[in-house]
This record gives C-alpha cells, structure tokens and sequence, in this order.
C-alpha cells in the first residue's frame, strides 16, 4: 500500500475527536447517517503520518459490525465504505483487520459501487467517487492479493468493474477503475483464469466496439499490464485452439482467432508469444487451421499498426507470403483476401504483393484468378492510382479475355468500376488509370430515372477518346448497334408471346419447337448456359404480358435513355418479385438486348460535340470520338436518327464544316435506306443535297447521291445526275472525277435503271480513261518506295477514283443479280478482276505501276470478287478464279490480308457466301502477324461453337475436302522435306479449330475419298490431291492418337464436289491409287520429329506457367519478306469505324468505306523474340509473300547498290 502524507511538519499525533457510539439500540437512520458524515469528514482529512491509530480503535471496530455493513439504508453504507476506506489509508501499510473481516470489507465495496454508482445523477455520487479515488491512490486494493479467497475476490472485483464502467462514467472513474484493476494484476503472483475470461470477454462481445467503455477499460488494462498477460494470454489462446480443434469444433476455433485479430488491433503487446504460434499454424497440415491463420494474418497486416507488426515479426509475414502457393484453393483465395487491406496500408511489403498477386492473376484455378481481379475491383482510387502498378491493370484488362467467363466477368467489373471511381478526378494525359483501364459508360444501377442525357454522352466520348483500335472495336460491339431487328432477343419475347405460358391454341409442336431453339442459341453466350435455359425457359412460363411489354420498350431503338432506365428498373423489380433466381440471366438478357451504352438520346450531344471540335474550343477528341459514334450509327443502326431528321437536315446548311456535313449526308442517307418516307423533302434541303451530288468533296457527293436514290422520284433525279455526269467526265479535274465516280457507285447500285440510261459511255470511260490509265513509275520517284501502302489520308484523287470505278463495276453487277442478263453484264468484270488478281495489281504482267496502286487495286478487286462470288448465277464463273482469290489471304502486304479476311468474315458470318469460302481463314496459319491470325481462330472457333449441328456439318465439316483440294492446288505445294510441315501445318490448324470426337470418322472418310477421284484440271493436280491425301489421313490419326479419340469407320456416304474432281475412269485405277503412297517416307519421317519437337517445346511452356520470362529484345518489322514503316500506335485497324471497305456483310455499309485500314502498330512486331533471348526465326510466308518477297528483295539490294546506300535496318 502507498502510504499518502497530508500536513507534513505537524510534530504530534493527532487523536479522533469522533466518541459517538455507531452500534446500539435506539439509532435511528438519520441520526446514524449524520454520524458517519462527521466521522468521515474528520477521518478524510487525516493525514497518515500524523494519526494516533490508537484514537480510531473503537470506530474501526464498529464499522465492521454487521448491522453497519449489512443497514438497510444505502446512504449510511455509503459512507461506511468511505470510512472504511479512509481507515486502511491512515492504518498504512499494516491493515487494522483480519483476513476474514478483509475479505468482508472488499466484498462491501465492491457490492456498494455495482449496486450503488449508476451515474454522476445518483444518490451519493460523492462518495461513490471517494471510495474509488480512495482505492486508486491508496492501493489498499491490493490486500486483496494476500486473502485467502483472493481468486474469488479478483474475479469479482473485474466483473463488478467491467458492469460498472457500461454506465457510461466520467473519464476521471475511469481512470480509477484502470489503476485499480492493473494493481490487482500487478500484485497477484498468479492470474485467475476468471480474471483473464472477464478481460477478454470484452474484445469478443459483439455489443462493445472500439468507443464502448468496457472495451476501452479492458484495453486500457491490457496494455498497462502486457508483460505480465502475455503468457497468459498465449496459453489461453492455445490450450483454445488445441482442444477445439482436436474435437473438430472449429467454429470456437474461429472465435479464438477473431480474439486475436481484435488483440491486434488494440493490444497488439499481448500477442508477442501468439505470433509464433500463429506462424506455425500457417504451416500446418490442419487444413481449417491453416485457412483460419491465413485470413487472421492478412487482416493483422492490413491494420493501421500494420506496419509495425510487419517489421516486429518479420519471419511471420514470409511465412504467410508463402500461402499464396498453398495447395489448396481456399488457401490461396484466403491470402488474395488479405492483400487488399495490405496493398493500401502497407507500403514496405507492396512490392512483395504485386508480385504475389501478379502471379497469382496466372493461377490454374479460376476462381483464384476471378479472386484477384475482384480485389482490385475493390480498391478506392487512391489506392489503385498511387499503390498499384501500370504493369497490375494491364495484367487484370488482360484477363478480359481469360478462357473462363467468371475470370472475364470480373476482370471487367474491376476495370469498370475503377475506371467509375477515377472519372470524375481524371484526365487524359496524366494519369495512369486513364492510360491502362478499358472505360465504360456508367450503368445507371440506381432506381432513380434521373438521367443526365448529356452528362452520359459526355462520358462515353470521353471514354471512347482514351482507346486504342482494339479497345475502341470491342467497345463498340459492347454497344449492341449492330443488332439489327427484328433480331434474336426480338424473336425470343415474340415466341414467349405465342407460347402463352404452355396455353397454345394452334400449331402447338412448331411454337414449342421455336421457342426451344432461339433459348438454345441464346444461352450459348450466357456464363452458365445449363442455367440460362432454364431461366429463360421459366421466365416463358410466367407469360405476364407487362413484362413483355416492358422488355420491348427497353429494346426498342427509339426509347430515350430515361425512359430506358424507367423501364429496365420496373422490369428487373418485377421479375424478382415474380422468381428471384432468374433475376441474374433476365439482368444480362436486357443489357444484351437494349441500347444502354448510346442511345438515340445521345444523338443531339454528339453531334454538338462534333461542331464544337471544328469550331476549334478544344473539344477536338470529344468531336473525333462523335464521329466514331455517328458514323457507326450510321451503319448498323440508322433507326436511332429517326427523331432528329431536322437537325441533320439543319446540319448539312453550314458548309464551313465539312465534317459535320460529311457525317449528317451519310446518317440522312443511311436513315432513307432504313425508311424511305424519312428522306427530307424541304426544297432548301433537298437542292443542297443536289449542289454536293455535283461538287468535287467524294464524301459529300457519295452520301448525297445515296440519299437521292431512295427518293419517291428517285429513277429521274438519278438519271439527270447519271447524263450531266457522263457529259462532264471528260474534263473533270482529278477531285471531281472521284467525286463523279463516287456517285455512279451509288447510282449503279441503287439506281440501276437510271445509271443504264448511259452505261455504255460511263464504262467505257472508266475502263479506258480511269482503269487501264497508267503513269510511268520509278522508284526514284517515291520517297517512300520500300513501303508498298497508302493511308486514306494520302491518298491520290486517281487512286480514289481507279477504286470507285472498281466499285461501280462490281455495283452494276450486284444490282442485276437477279436479272437474267447478270452473267452478260459480270463476266467481263470478273475477268477484269481475275486479271488484277493475277498480275498483283496491274492489268499486265510486265505493267510497271506504283507498288501503292497495286495494292489498293488488287485489295479492292479481290473484295469485289468475294461479293460477286455470293451471287448464284455467277458461282460457276467465281469457281475458275478460286484459288488465286483465296490465296489473297497470303498477299505480302499486311493491310491487304487484314482487309481480306474481314471482309470474307463478314460475308461469311451471314452466309452470303457459300461454305467453301470457308477455307479462307485457315490459309492464314502461317501470316507473321499474329493478330491475322487470331481473327480467323475466333472467326473458326465461334462459328463452329454456335452454329447448330447441320449448318456445322455443311459449313465446316464438309470443306476439309475443299481444303486439301486447293492446298494441292497451292502455289507452294510440294513434298518435300521443306515444303511438306508448311503444307501441314494447314491441315494440323483445321484440325485443331474444328476436329473433335464426333466428327474425326468423317474427316478421315473425307481424306480417304481424296484418293477415289481425280482432279478436273489435270493430272499433276491429282497427284496433288492424292498426297493430300495420305498427309491428312496421317495428320488425323495422329491427331486422334494425341486426344486419346478413336478413328471409327464412316457409316454415311458423301457426294464429293463435282466442280472440282471427276471419277476416277475404272476400279483398276481407283485400286492402283488407293495402293500408292504419294509421300516420300523421308518426308514423313521428318514431320513425325517436327511433331515431337513441338510437342516437347509446348511441355516446357507449360511447366513454366509462373515463371518470369526474360526481357525480349526488339526484332526488326517485317511485312512477307519486304520492310515497311512503323505502325503509328492506336493506327493498326479501323475496323468498323472505318469509313470504306465493309466491316459487316452490307453492301451499303461497303459503301460507306473507302479502304479503311491504315498502319498497323509496331508494338505486335517487336515482340518476334523467343524466350531465350535470341531473335525468332523469320516466318515462312506464304506463296504471295515469297515470290514476291523475293522479287522486292532482289530490287532493293539492285536499288541500294546503284545508290550506293546502306540498307535500312527494318529490310
């Protein structure tokens, strides 16, 4: 006890003065209360030192006595206890009572301040507050220690206190109630297990937080004595954990774990001997502990004192680093839970989690992957901005295109929503989120109707402006403009509609059927398509007509933005009321199906925006990224102009912006095409669009001349357009003669009456004076002569106008397809085209032409033939030039491949080509650009994914015949031990896209059958086909040998083509063939390694999944063989914001095109390294790329020695 001295310099003891009686018969309360008032007053102001303890003899005695300690009146205890209290103070440090009356006296205190202090309002506060300030000072509280019952005391005293302090007392008791409780910890030799229960049942107590008194009291404790609770606590813990665990009752192991989180937080000195135990559990072989001690680790670490207990138990925090290769899922997902908070608050281990959770964006799991992609989707900006990486938000937009939609699902919302977060604070140029995240429009998610129409379109310009070619294509099919209707969403709520619930009156089997079959071909592009059939099947059994109603008005184009969200919030509440389960398919249903990314609504913003960009106030890239969005519009989904047509009519009148003009010609004619009764009829309108048919701007002549054609009166507009144009081609300069032909483009195609009024002058103009035009060229002649393309933008008006006049050739060939003249009309121009094809470009083989004019000529004939090829009178015809115009698949110029193979997958996609067109994407195996590649793989894999089974069979399965057919038709067949892996490899990648189980008996028939007929040319051919054969039969086996698939015998029959084999002329020979083997075995045998050496590099790849590659030198870009220029970043394609060549299978939209591709990005070239460093092999080309190759390469070593100059390094 601490002795506590008032009135030091008094010499002589001082005696009580008090010699009233406080026990006997007669007292009453009051006279007794005034009393123990004046007793304690006079004992309160009693110094220690200066007390005679004889003088207090006879009160110490009565104040134990049982009718004081046990009085009915609370006040007269009151101030018992204050006496008592004052006693041990002045009798220091030898208490005056026996261990027994000890005992009873701080049982007496305890009971008096539980029951007694309730708040600083309660009867006898005062002394309430003596008694505690007493015990707190004094510390006589630690004769409790010494008691026989001290455990039992203790435990009271913390339960009393820990009651006590839950009223919500003045700071200053609670300093009271701390000093008291730490002097008991501090003097006990051991610590009660009730005791330490009632400490930490603060922390677990769901009703305490971090403001609750009885929290801050025990944390107060708790950290005052860590020294002394720190084994306690650690064998508490333990003993917790142990036994739990062993009896499997892991929900009470969880608990002990949750105190441990909770003691980080607030008393983290108390875990010093937990820690290692908690180390030890994140290596054992407990799955449930380890898990447990995973999740606490990462949510210690993400403390705010984070920091400290990262530096204190270092060993620990590597430890727990090592979870992110645990063997089990849980595991790793629990430790990519705990980063998040790590990640923000701790910047000493952020380079330690990048590179785990970089890693862990790999993981084989993919739920691990979706794991780590949602954690970034939960960091704030600041966090994302300043703590995390370029490199981690290229790895998430990466996993965009992860093999599991979960993975992609949420790689997007992570961009998403933080792309959401960064808007408002962001900007274009300086910040890295803006450079690295794929933007999206914001969703209106809320259930307000309140939409900012021009704030939305603001947003999507602005997001639009910060994508690259790609990025820009995907967020424009993001849009669903190219959904036209009725479409597939449009014919599902029809089917529902006659479904009626399972209530058919009529054809009951064919609505059914109907109904089935649209489900099927929606829930192929559904995350779970088992479950979207399902749901979609239930949402058609509810047959609730509001909802159907709603559902059509949120899809159709003219619903404004706010009546969209209107609309999508009822639909949604109602369809969870009507079956909740279904809410998350019908969610992704009406996203797909309506226009929530641009919206009709947006069509007067954007084109403000684009007027405000010429206008020069700094709102060039918004304008750029309108007219992206118009002129898209425009294309695919016209219908969205209807309510504007004055303000496009209104647009065109000012002829300073010729843009704007540009863009609002080509929307009023798209708009007519889509209706015709849209088409403006206003005089001043309509003799404005009759001035721009006949000016010299291509642009505006071409949208003009469209737009005329769909007028009421169209065949006479045309036709006086067609006469004054014929008469006027003769001397038209270079600009208006583009113009001009831009315009029989139109007429020819739209007009076709009005344009055969003159045809025979206009063609033979174009053909003499245009086509068959020729300027001497020279390499000198071209500053840029290793480059064999032109941009739009570079373009010459002969070039444009040589192309147009291509167009309107194919054009008037297309508008008689259905005349029985059209072969008449076609032929000539197929073998015009035929011939450009031929000679590269010229229309003879010694034709010295510029490189640049042969390659758009030979680009746009062959684009031509593939429209021509769609038309049924003109198949036999096409079938003569097969070959070559697939091959242009293979041509040395990039641009020209790219273009191809769009346009052949755009006609493809909506079967305006028959299936043996189909062979064309697998001619591009061996392109050195990878993204050529890639487009026909996701052409081949979709298709044959979502066709159905017959249409597959036709479109697919069926041409393998073809494909061997026109490899050994292939300028570069041969077999040879060099030429054969390069045929195969065709063969290896058909198999690859399209075998499986189900139909690999049927391609090894088809390959059998190749043998038991002979090529219609000639017989080298056959031989060809006959090597074909062996080499598929082999490839196939192999292949099957490889996935484990057996090669069952054929059970059907097949009519092979009779366009390109005929039967063989008796049985002798088909024998003698089917005996032959057409390959040489050398050559076989030299596949057969190349097979294993591939099969070998492709093991190694993948056992090296996470392992960190080395940096890649940079090889030199290579177009087939010749150099060409580095591709301006952001310029590789345009795609379908291009405004020439066709992106979809229109011909209308083809005219909206004039060669719209332009200079690739070098960033796909410099990366032809392998991964050890050393530079790749050059790809072998095909038989465009090396013939032609070669040739150039020949002519520039000629060039650079007469020049007496170094070879550019590109070459």
């Amino acid at each position: 006890m601490v002795a506590q001295t008032r009135g030091a310099g008094q010499s002589s003891p001082k005696k009580l003065a008090f010699h009233d009686k406080l026990v006997g018969k007669g007292l009453s309360t009051d006279v007794l209360q005034k009393k123990m008032q004046a007793l304690h007053k006079e004992l309160a102001d009693m110094d220690q030192e200066l007390v005679d303890t004889q003088s207090l003899s006879a009160v110490r005695k009565e104040l134990v006595n049982k009718s004081i300690l046990l009085h009915k009146d609370r006040g007269v205890k009151a101030l018992a206890a204050c006496c008592l209290a004052d006693l041990l103070r002045l009798y220091a440090p030898d208490a005056p009572y026996t261990q027994d009356e000890l005992a009873d006296i701080f049982s007496f205190f305890f009971r008096q301040l539980s029951t007694g202090l309730k708040g600083t309002d309660a009867p006898y506060y005062n002394e309430y507050f003596h008694l505690l300030e007493s015990l707190s000072t004094v510390k006589s509280v630690v004769l409790v220690c010494d008691l026989p019952k001290a455990e039992e005391l203790m435990a009271e005293v913390f339960r009393s206190f820990f009651n006590l302090v839950k009223h919500d007392l003045p700071k200053k008791i609670e300093l009271f109630l701390t000093d008291i409780l730490v002097a008991l910890i501090d003097e006990s030799s051991s610590l009660p297990s009730d005791v330490l229960l009632s400490i930490l049942e603060q922390f677990t107590d769901k009703h305490t937080g971090a403001d609750h008194p009885a929290y801050r009291l025990a944390v107060s404790v708790c950290n005052s004595t860590a020294d002394k609770l720190q084994q306690h606590v650690c064998q508490y813990l333990s003993t917790e954990i142990t036994s739990h665990a062993k009896n499997e009752d892991y929900d009470e192991v969880r608990n002990a774990h949750d105190l441990i989180k909770e003691l980080s937080r607030s008393c983290p000195a108390l875990l010093a001997n937990v820690i290692p135990q908690l180390e030890a559990e994140l290596a054992t072989e407990n799955l449930q502990i380890r898990l447990l001690a995973t999740q606490v680790m990462g949510e210690i670490l993400s403390e705010k004192n984070g920091a400290e207990f990262a530096r204190k138990y270092r060993p620990a925090c590597t430890v727990w680093l090592h979870r992110r290769q645990d063997k089990v899922q849980a595991v790793r997902l629990a430790f990519i839970e705990g980063c998040k908070g790590v990640l923000s608050n701790l910047p000493e281990m952020r380079d330690q989690i990048e590179d785990a959770l970089e890693s862990k964006i790999f993981d084989p799991d993919e739920k691990v992957r979706a794991a780590v992609c949602k954690l970034y989707a939960q960091l704030d900006y600041e966090t994302a901005l300043h703590h995390v990486n370029t490199k981690q938000l290229r790895l998430i937009a990466g996993r965009g295109l992860d093999r599991k939609r979960s993975v992609q699902i949420e790689a997007t919302n992570a961009l998403a929503q933080l792309y959401s977060v960064a808007y408002p604070e962001m900007t274009i140029t300086d910040q890295a989120l803006a450079d690295y995240i794929l933007p999206l429009p914001s969703s209106s998610n809320s259930k307000s109707t309140d939409v900012d129409e021009i704030a939305w379109t603001d947003r999507l310009l602005f997001t639009t402006g910060l994508l690259d070619d790609t990025a820009r294509n995907s967020l424009l099919s993001l849009s669903g403009l190219k959904l036209g209707h009725p479409n597939i969403f449009d014919r599902y709520v029809d089917a529902c509609v006659k479904h009626n619930g399972g209530v058919i009156d009529e054809n009951e089997e064919n609505v059914v059927k109907e109904l089935n079959d649209i489900i099927k071909r929606l829930a192929i592009s559904f995350l779970d398509p088992v479950k979207a059939v399902d749901d979609l099947n239930e949402f058609a059994a509810l047959n609730e007509s509001r909802l159907y109603k709603l559902l059509k008005t949120c899809m159709d184009p003219q619903t404004d933005l706010k009546s969209l969200v209107k609309s999508s919030n009822e639909f949604l509440r109602r369809v969870e009321q009507s079956s909740s389960t279904i809410l998350p398919t019908m969610t992704a249903f009406l996203r797909r199906s309506s226009l929530r990314i641009v919206n009709q609504s947006s069509i007067p913003t954007m084109l403000r925006r684009v007027q405000k960009g010429l206008e020069g106030n700094g709102q060039a890239d918004a304008a750029r990224s309108a007219e992206q969005w118009l002129t898209f519009i425009s294309k695919h989904q016209p219908a969205l102009y209807k309510l504007h047509i004055g303000e496009l009519a209104k647009a065109i009148a000012d002829e300073r912006y010729v843009k704007l003009v540009e863009i609002s010609l080509q929307a009023l004619a798209a708009t007519a095409q889509w209706d015709a009764n849209l088409a403006p009829t206003e005089k001043r309108t309509f003799e404005r669009i009759m001035r721009y048919v006949m000016e010299s701007n291509h642009r505006h002549a071409k949208f003009a001349a469209r737009l005329l054609t769909q007028y009421k009166d169209s065949e006479a507009i045309c036709t006086g357009i067609v006469e004054s144009i014929a008469d006027s081609l003769v001397n038209a300069d270079a600009d208006l003669l583009a113009a001009h032909t831009a315009v029989l483009a139109q007429v020819a195609l739209h007009a076709p009456e009005a344009f055969e009024v003159k045809s025979d002058v206009i063609m033979k103009f174009l053909l003499k004076q245009v086509l068959m035009r020729r300027d001497e060229y020279s390499d000198e002649m071209d500053v840029d002569a290793d480059s064999e393309w032109t941009e739009d933008a570079d373009m010459e008006p002969l070039l444009r106008a040589k192309i147009l006049a291509l167009k309107t050739c194919r054009n008037r060939c297309l508008a008689h397809r259905n005349d029985k003249e059209v072969l008449e009309i076609a032929k000539p121009v197929l073998n015009m085209f035929a011939t450009i094809i031929r000679y590269a470009g010229s229309f003879t083989a010694e034709g010295n032409d510029d490189p640049k004019v042969k390659a758009r000529l030979r680009l746009q004939a062959a684009v031509s033939f593939l429209h021509l090829a769609g038309v049924k009178d003109l198949v036999s015809e096409v079938q003569s030039t097969f070959v070559p115009l697939t091959i242009v698949i293979q041509d040395p110029c990039y641009q020209i491949r790219m273009t191809f193979l769009d346009k052949a997958i755009a006609l493809l996609s909506s079967a305006k080509l028959n299936p043996g067109f189909n062979v064309i994407p697998f001619l591009a195996v061996h392109d050195p650009e990878a993204d050529v590649i890639s487009k026909a793989k996701a052409y081949v894999l979709y298709a044959v994914h979502s066709m159905p089974k017959l249409e597959r069979l036709a479109r697919f399965e069926m041409i393998f015949f073809r494909l061997l057919h026109l490899l050994a038709h292939h300028p570069d067949f041969g077999t040879t031990e060099e030429s054969l892996p390069d045929i195969a490899r065709y063969i290896e990648f058909y198999l690859d896209l399209v075998a499986s189980p189900d139909n690999i008996p049927l391609l090894f028939y088809l390959a059998m059958k190749a043998k038991t007929v002979r090529d219609i040319e000639s017989h080298l051919y056959s031989e060809n086909l006959y090597a074909m054969s062996d080499l598929a039969q082999h490839l196939i086996k192999s292949f099957a040998s490889k996935h484990s698939w057996s090669v069952e015998s054929y059970p059907g029959r097949v009519k092979l083509p009779g366009d390109i084999v005929r039967p063989l002329p008796n049985a002798e020979a088909a024998n003698e063939i089917v005996k032959t083997v057409y390959l040489p075995e050398s050559s076989l045998a030299c596949l057969h390694k190349g097979s294993e050496a591939k099969s070998k590099a492709k093991a190694e790849r993948a056992e090296g999944v996470e392992r960190k590659l080395p940096a890649k030198r940079k090889a030199p870009a290579k177009t087939n063989g010749n150099a060409k220029r580095a591709r301006t970043k952001g310029k590789r394609r345009k795609a379908d914001t291009s405004d020439d060549e066709p992106s979809s299978s229109s011909i209308e939209e083809d005219e909206d095109e004039e060669n719209g591709v332009v200079s690739s990005s070098s960033e796909d070239e410099e990366d032809a390294e392998e991964e050890n460093g050393e530079p790749a092999k050059e790809e072998r080309l095909g038989r465009g790329a090396r013939t032609r190759a070669k040739a150039r390469i020949k002519k520039q070593v000629k060039k650079s020695r007469t020049k007496a100059k170094s070879p550019d390094s590109d070459d």
